[in-house]
C-alpha cells in the first residue's frame, strides 16, 4: 500500500473515492467479492496487489460506516424529576437516507 492511501485509510477515509460513496451493504458485498478473487489465487500480482488495497479501502468504509450508526444510536439521558428520555446522538455527516426517530419526553 503506498503513503498517500495508507494516510486515507488511518485517517479512516477510504482511498478509492468510489469507495466512499457506497452504502455498508454495498461495501461488503464487494469485500467479500474481492476476498473470494484474492483467495482463488491465480490472479497476476499487480491485480492482486490492487484487489488487496481496494479491500483495506472498503474496510475501512464498512468501519467507518459502522462507527457512525453506533454514534446514532440513541442514549437515554435523565431528565429532571428522574424522568428518562431518548436523545439521538449526533454524527458528523448528515444521514438523507433515514428519519430520525423523534424524541419521547
Amino acid at each position: 500500500m503506498n503513503d498517500t492511501m495508507h494516510d486515507a485509510v488511518a485517517a479512516g477515509q477510504p482511498a478509492d473515492p468510489g469507495v466512499a460513496s457506497l452504502t455498508f451493504d454495498a461495501a461488503m458485498a464487494q469485500l467479500g467479492e474481492v476476498v473470494a478473487r484474492l483467495e482463488a489465487g491465480g490472479l497476476p500480482l499487480e491485480e492482486s496487489i490492487a484487489l488487496y488495497e481496494r479491500g483495506v479501502a472498503l474496510h475501512a468504509r464498512c468501519a467507518r460506516l459502522l462507527d457512525d450508526a453506533e454514534l446514532r444510536i440513541q442514549r437515554l439521558v435523565e431528565g429532571p424529576g428522574g424522568s428518562l428520555r431518548a436523545v439521538d446522538m449526533p454524527t458528523d455527516e448528515p444521514d438523507d437516507e433515514a428519519p430520525s426517530a423523534p424524541s419521547r419526553g
